[in-house]
């Protein structure tokens, strides 16, 4: 094992060292990838390390150099490295089954490739969750020509306590505790308090959740690896080139500066003209270079700030004395709810009949939630915020003469659901998108959503029409603001092969939004003999299948649901269960598929099965009669999502009974308070309350029109 940590150190001085000779040369780095244990919150989870940290080690490298990296996957379950950002051989991309073969469990994979660009990048695993899991670190290529101002890199990440597939499942199973964690449910209670009770109505009126601006709650937000990072090193009057990456799953960071203006000189890993501003949101995936200076001997702050505004990490430059950046009050949630009501079609796409064309970050419409920006304090000086629009190259970045190819990508998805898609298609719903090498690509993205949506395209960068003409900045990721539309453009260069183009945000991109452009007629790559077998392999990560459980246990019996789904399908069985005959049990089971863009329409088949005691003849308000202690039947139904939130049904069974029945689930009355009732025309109702404790327990009661008042808990999985 000495030897072994000997030879890993060796190799990262040597990467260094190459990074700053003249002379292009191969550079060698072993990654060892492990099992782990973290905590970071006092409670230890399961993780993945590189050479036995979080994050993984920064490789370094010189344009010019040939990178020759060794990936050791000590672990019994298989992985994969994908180097974010660069231009490399297709079989090298490593997107596991789609260019480059999976590291199965104690095997070593050589990636070999010649570093032909300089600029900030990273890499991390492209396998289920496992970079949320740690599986993640820097990636630097220098420019032959070394730099005079010294650097510093800053890995930014998040951190969930909670497995990252329970996290995937929750997001699935529409459970509103990250809400809850956040303080974000946006209740009823909430809304009367602060003055919003019609924004609140006209929210679910329009079928809409909470407003939020992320997905998940993270116990810790990290830099470098720790929440707290800090360089001493840095004297007064110098100056610093940081190097700053969105190794995130899902968050994006606002970055603020305690000693002044940032100029930010890259994007990508590409040079821009510098550009000074007092803040800017780096985008999962992006990655920035901006210099800063240490006005004094003092210890100054660098503050990452999640975009929800739950947490920040932070590095501290300098030493001496701290000045710390002001830090971004919360968001005003009611606010953006307001502003998404009016953005927000009752059939569920975005308005833009005004005919006001938002695009490149110009008009930021989550600035109605920024206190700091609608109410600053008095006598603050403007704030200068980075958008899109202020990126230029510092050369010429035209395509060169060649036929277009035009494609056209709506982003759309269902917060509901968690299904995310383009042109309302998962990944495993479409083909590869054919492409010639020769010809210019340019796609027209529309987010007919209310998140944002870090665009990324693997081994191409391409020009953002930004209004800068042919100084158009090149990127390989693009944030998609709601109601944006963006044009981006890359010329088809690569000899051929696979590449994947995707939402990076983790569980967005494991939900579906993504597609795969793919060179007609290239060679065959070694790494995928089997492509038909491969992309099927692909096509398993947003097809997986979601389950979820409820189970009530009250003073008058039992009543639940369990359930397992994916982006289409459900299959669910629910029943009440009774202390008597009187009482009795029902189950229902229902199979069936969502449909139409926004699934508010799921269409059935199903099977009940029903015994209770009964003294006298049933009747239906149809007038249909009922005689039968026990009843066993099949049934076709649909069920639709009104106004509101809620849910209609109408089934037909084959004993030729119709029944329609109207149900709400979790009403947020407040944060943890939530409200349910059902009535149906075979006079069944019922209504009840249950009160959130943890994740997994609460505190419940309900009236149920067949089983009377009852009390009790409900376990929720």
């Amino acid at each position: 094992m000495k030897k072994i940590l000997l030879y890993i150190t060796f190799m990262a001085i040597y990467g260094f060292a190459a990074a700053q000779t003249a002379a292009p040369k191969t550079v060698r780095y072993d990654l060892y990838v492990n099992d782990t244990t973290v905590s970071y919150s006092g409670k230890t989870r399961h993780a993945i390390a590189v050479n036995g940290s979080i994050p993984g080690p920064e490789l370094h490298f010189t344009e010019g150099d040939t990178a020759e990296i060794y990936v050791h996957n000590t672990m019994h379950h298989e992985t994969s490295i994908h180097w974010h950002g660069v231009i490399l051989p297709n079989q090298y991309d490593g997107v596991p089954y789609l260019t480059t073969q999976p590291i199965k469990g104690h095997q070593t994979h050589l990636f070999r490739f010649p570093v032909v660009q300089h600029g900030t990048y990273w890499y991390h695993s492209h396998t289920m969750f496992q970079e949320q899991s740690g599986e993640y670190g820097a990636l630097i290529f220098h420019e032959r020509k070394p730099d005079p101002i010294r650097e510093y890199t800053v890995l930014l990440s998040d951190w969930t306590d909670m497995n990252p597939h329970q996290v995937n499942r929750y997001l699935h199973n529409a459970n509103d505790w990250f809400a809850i964690k956040k303080g974000s449910t946006q209740s009823y209670a909430e809304a009367v308090k602060k003055g919003y009770l019609n924004t609140k109505v006209t929210n679910e009126w329009k079928r809409m959740t909470a407003m939020d601006v992320s997905d998940v709650y993270y116990e810790r937000f990290l830099s470098n690896g720790r929440h707290t990072d800090e360089k001493p090193v840095f004297k007064a009057g110098e100056k610093v080139r940081l190097r700053i990456i969105n190794g995130s799953s899902s968050t994006y960071f606002w970055l603020t500066y305690s000693g002044g203006k940032m100029s930010v000189v890259a994007n990508d890993g590409a040079d821009v003209t510098p550009v000074d501003v007092d803040r800017f949101i780096v985008g999962v995936s992006e990655t920035y270079d901006a210099i800063v200076t240490i006005p004094e001997d003092k210890k100054y702050q660098l503050l990452a700030t999640a975009e929800d505004r739950t947490g920040s990490t932070s590095v501290w430059l300098g030493n001496g004395e701290k000045v710390p950046a002001t830090p971004l009050p919360k968001l005003k949630y009611f606010e953006g709810m307001k502003m998404m009501n009016g953005m927000m079609k009752m059939n569920g796409d975005l308005d833009t009949s005004d005919g006001m064309q938002m695009t490149n970050q110009t008009m930021d419409m989550n600035t109605v939630m920024y206190p700091e920006i609608v109410d600053p304090p008095a006598n603050s000086p403007d704030i200068v915020t980075l958008n899109y629009g202020m990126l230029r190259a510092p050369q010429p970045t035209t395509l060169p003469e060649a036929p277009v190819r035009e494609l056209k990508f709506e982003l759309t998805g269902n917060m509901n659901r968690y299904v995310w898609t383009i042109n309302n298609k998962a990944v495993s719903e479409t083909d590869k998108i054919l492409i010639k090498k020769g010809e210019n690509i340019r796609i027209i993205l529309y987010n007919n959503t209310m998140m944002r949506h870090p665009m990324h395209l693997h081994g191409h960068f391409f020009r953002v029409l930004n209004g800068q003409g042919e100084y158009a900045p090149l990127k390989t990721v693009l944030d998609i603001m709601p109601m944006e539309t963006d044009t981006i453009e890359f010329a088809a260069t690569e000899p051929g092969g696979d590449w994947f183009f995707h939402c990076h945000i983790l569980y967005h991109m494991m939900s579906g939004m993504g597609r795969v452009f793919s060179y007609e007629d290239s060679p065959p790559n070694p790494e995928v003999p089997d492509p038909k077998k491969a992309y099927r392999m692909v096509k398993r990560d947003d097809r997986m299948l979601h389950p979820m459980a409820r189970i009530g246990l009250e003073s008058t019996g039992s009543d639940g649901e369990i359930m397992v789904a994916n982006t289409r399908y459900r299959l669910s069985t629910e029943w009440r269960v009774g202390l008597n005959d009187k009482h009795g049990y029902e189950s229902e089971s229902h199979f069936g598929r969502y449909l139409g863009k926004m699934q508010w329409l799921f269409a059935y088949i199903g099977w009940d099965v029903r015994y209770r005691k009964m003294d006298d003849d049933e009747k239906n308000l149809f007038g249909q009669k009922s005689t039968k202690d026990f009843r066993q039947v099949l049934h076709l139904g649909l069920s639709y999502t009104l106004p509101m939130l809620i849910v209609a049904d109408a089934s037909l069974d084959t004993d030729g009974r119709l029944r329609i029945q109207l149900t709400r689930e979790d009403v947020p009355i407040t944060r943890r308070l939530r409200f349910n009732f059902m009535v149906n025309t075979d006079k069944e109702y019922m209504a009840g309350f249950r009160y959130v404790v943890t994740k997994n327990f609460s505190l419940s009661t309900h009236y149920d029109s067949d089983m009377g008042l009852g009390a009790g808990i409900t376990l929720s999985y």
